[in-house]
């Protein structure tokens, strides 16, 4: 053995042990004479003491030993001298004094220092993405994103559950987003199709009679990247036969209750509130609201229709609103802040914005000459507005309002620091229309995914007016951003392939793309539904990173690249041609 001790295990318990500890040289310090060296490991940091009286030899090692070096030394547990004690550590109460040093590996000056108290550029810590790892924040952040799946993996068991494993290599099925294709060399010109999510597999499993499915499932999309994306990901992937959407309610529910038990010993409150789609976009904007905080959306078309400002009853008589949102204490912002937010709004296409400074008697504002003063204090008093509160008002077509006031919302929460910190709010966001209309194709989108089964008492509306239908589907959303997204599934071969033709698929692109799926519908279907919580924005959001790469071990750039081992790359003539693949300049 290396070692009989790790080195963030030691204490007064250990006093007068004789033991031995490997790790990484973190921190040398020469007092008079005297090495004191930080050691190192994923457990934490032991104090090394290197006297010249006590081992020569080993004193004078440790002279020529650089940070990072990776060595072993042999020593007795003794305690700290008063007034030495280090009680941000673990093992500070005790050090060790060495009587023999081993160096196991040397080790280049790295390009920077291994602590968390270090500004480091993103892409030199993806180049030396080993290096960054070393680091106590990125160490902690995948062992607390072990104990999640752990915990998840023995809650879904405990359940029924049984983990199967998908496929990666598998057919082309579009889900909205751009698939990464692998080229056959067996069958030259056909493609397989990394999976965007195992959507088909598992409802297949269903099919098979699996009844409850589980994956650690990792998905592939070839998507513009964000904070919260990555070109391949992780969810905890699930489906379940005989439910409706309270079964997957209580499941996942359920399950974030362990998973923040197990990775931050917090406990969730259950059940989690609702939200209808409706109710969202109209209060907050975006149908992942942030409910940590107010500042919700007030619809004043009613209101600003009785002024005479022309942009915003121009706006109305074109079937368009005027939303208003109040920003609490906000009246001291400058014309420049002011200006800030408009541009946003107005790059939305919001057609008319103007603001409200809320004093005390009087009311500074560009359009309160055009109301009337009782117009104008009941406006007041019907958004709740106080003295000191600053009231942004924005008119045109209806999203593109609750879009532009939802982004001055988030916006100003942030720098105004509204957001209460530590805090985990939970939403399901429900009854989400089935179609969205694109408008560039002039036809119906699946607002989720083509598999996605219709609300029951909706069904009729698919024959005549198929954009009122509502889905059942399900969000859940965590601080703002969706971490998991289900439904309800079709279990009709009928009702599935009708769905296929209200999105203008053809006949013979519904059997090329889905032909194996329809048919086995046809064999005895159960009614199913299922539910994949995003892993990696799940535990970015309970560390608290920045974006999910710190949290994910070896990620890739907003540019989809791995700068450290160089990926993707060129590759060489002959495996282009065993492939029957020519690159075209």
């Amino acid at each position: 053995m290396k070692r009989t001790h790790t080195c963030g295990e030691l204490n007064r318990t250990h006093l007068g042990q004789d033991v031995r500890l490997s790790g990484w040289v973190h921190r040398i310090r020469d007092h008079g004479g005297v090495f004191f060296i930080d050691l190192r490991d994923r457990y934490g940091i032991t104090q090394l003491v290197l006297n010249p009286e006590v081992s020569p030899e080993a004193h004078a090692l440790a002279s020529r030993l650089r940070p990072e070096y990776v060595v072993s030394a042999w020593g007795t547990v003794v305690e700290r001298p008063e007034g030495t004690v280090n009680p941000k550590l673990a093992t500070g109460e005790v050090e060790v004094k060495a009587i023999r040093l081993e160096v196991l590996s040397e080790a280049k000056t790295p390009p920077f220092s291994i602590a968390d108290d270090v500004e480091l550029n993103e892409e030199v810590r993806l180049k030396y993405r080993y290096l960054d790892l070393r680091r106590p924040y990125m160490q902690q952040n995948l062992i607390l994103r072990h104990r999640v799946v752990l915990a998840a993996r023995d809650y879904l068991s405990e359940r029924g559950f049984i983990e199967v494993e998908t496929p990666i290599l598998t057919k082309s099925t579009p889900e909205g987003a751009r698939d990464y294709l692998v080229p056959s060399r067996i069958e030259p010109g056909s493609f397989y199709a990394l999976p965007q999510s195992p959507q088909l597999l598992k409802q297949l499993l269903m099919i098979a009679g699996m009844d409850k499915y589980f994956q650690i499932s990792r998905c592939f999309r070839d998507e513009d990247l964000r904070a919260d994306r990555q070109p391949e990901f992780t969810q905890i992937d699930m489906e379940m036969s005989y439910v409706d959407k309270e079964d997957i309610f209580e499941v996942v529910e359920g399950l974030m209750h362990v998973c923040f038990k197990a990775g931050l010993n917090m406990e969730v409150g259950t059940p989690f509130p609702r939200m209808s789609y409706s109710d969202a976009m109209d209060k907050y904007g975006t149908d992942k609201p942030d409910t940590r905080y107010a500042m919700l959306l007030r619809d004043v078309t009613a209101i600003a229709g009785q002024s005479s400002f022309q942009i915003f009853r121009s706006a109305i008589e074109k079937g368009g609103v005027v939303k208003a949102i109040v920003l609490p204490g906000c009246a001291r912002y400058s014309r420049k802040d002011i200006d800030d937010l408009g541009a946003s709004a107005t790059a939305l296409g919001v057609t008319g914005f103007s603001y409200i400074k809320v004093g005390e008697e009087e009311f500074s504002s560009p359009v309160a000459k055009f109301f009337e003063r009782p117009l104008l204090e009941g406006l007041i008093r019907h958004l709740g507005a106080r003295s000191g509160d600053l009231v942004i008002l924005a008119a045109g077509e209806r999203k593109k309002v609750n879009e532009s006031l939802s982004g001055i919302r988030i916006k100003v929460a942030t720098q105004e620091k509204l957001i209460p910190e530590g805090q985990f709010s939970f939403l399901w966001v429900v009854d989400f229309p089935l179609f969205s209309w694109n408008e560039e194709e002039q036809r119906p989108d699946s607002e989720h995914h083509p598999f996605t089964s219709p609300a029951e008492e909706d069904v009729a509306l698919l024959d005549t007016e198929p954009l009122k239908v509502r889905s059942a589907s399900y969000d859940l959303v965590l601080n703002g951003i969706e971490v998991g997204s289900g439904s309800v599934r079709i279990h009709n071969a009928e009702v599935q392939r009708k769905i296929f033709r209200l999105l203008k698929l053809t006949e013979e692109e519904i059997n090329d793309r889905f032909g194996f799926f329809t048919e086995a519908l046809q064999y005895g279907t159960p009614p199913h539904a299922g539910i994949a919580p995003g892993l990696d924005r799940i535990i970015r959001i309970m560390v608290g990173a920045e974006s999910i790469r710190d949290v994910i071990a070896f990620p890739k750039t907003q540019k989809a690249s791995d700068i450290m081992s160089g990926s993707p790359s060129p590759v060489n003539e002959r495996q282009l041609k065993e492939l029957h693949l020519k690159i075209v300049k």
